[in-house]
């Protein structure tokens, strides 16, 4: 399901709208998924501990809809996202991403990248901390730290989704570079804080 619909509805013959909703009877009608009922689908959007989907009733024709609320490849343009303004009580100072050690010596040389999908995902805190629901897979051995109040001064944007995930799409070449990164935490086998020789660029 998180496939269909954050990254291959079109693929798949799923007509997704704008705002990256699509109509439940039409996803469990496709041949992936026609084993599975609405309990289904509504016992994973109320289990997942990411909050990762959304479900609605479609504002004019009462049908049931569900959309992924981050996490796209696809460009959803109106996915309800609140902007991050400098200053405001919403901003951090800090937020994190979740790498592995081994990406390390290229996300210190090359930054950050939204690679294939359309933003960097953040995370308020580290997963545990209060309010820190998503922004990291739960696997990663590295948290790099983000001075966010930097990187808006300078133009790049950030947004937390419907689920309290802080997304970026980076620069012009969909980047968050060395530059704003504040410090890193190696998460195991135990934590350590600034065990690196930061390389600024």
């Amino acid at each position: 399901m998180s496939y269909a619909l954050r990254h291959g509805a079109n693929q798949m013959g799923l007509l997704m709208a704008t705002d990256g909703f699509l109509y439940v009877e039409e996803l469990l009608a496709h041949s992936q998924f026609h084993l599975y009922s609405l309990e289904d689908i509504e016992r994973v959007v109320a289990t997942n501990d990411k909050q990762r989907f959304k479900l609605r009733s479609h504002p004019e024709d009462g049908r049931l809809q569900i959309r992924a609320n981050q996490g796209h490849s696809v460009q959803v343009r109106d996915l309800e996202l609140r902007p991050v303004l400098t200053g405001s009580p919403d901003c951090p100072a800090e937020a994190v991403h979740g790498s592995y050690l081994g990406k390390w010596n290229s996300i210190q040389l090359q930054g950050l990248s939204r690679m294939k999908r359309t933003h960097i995902h953040l995370a308020s805190g580290l997963p545990g901390e209060d309010d820190v629901i998503s922004g990291m897979r739960k696997d990663c051995d590295l948290a790099v730290f983000i001075d966010v109040p930097k990187a808006l001064a300078d133009g790049i944007e950030f947004f937390w989704s419907e689920n309290g995930v802080l997304l970026s799409a980076g620069d012009s070449e969909g980047k968050i570079l060395p530059k704003y990164f504040s410090r890193a935490l190696r998460l195991r086998p135990t934590r350590a804080v600034n065990w690196f020789r930061l390389v600024i660029a």
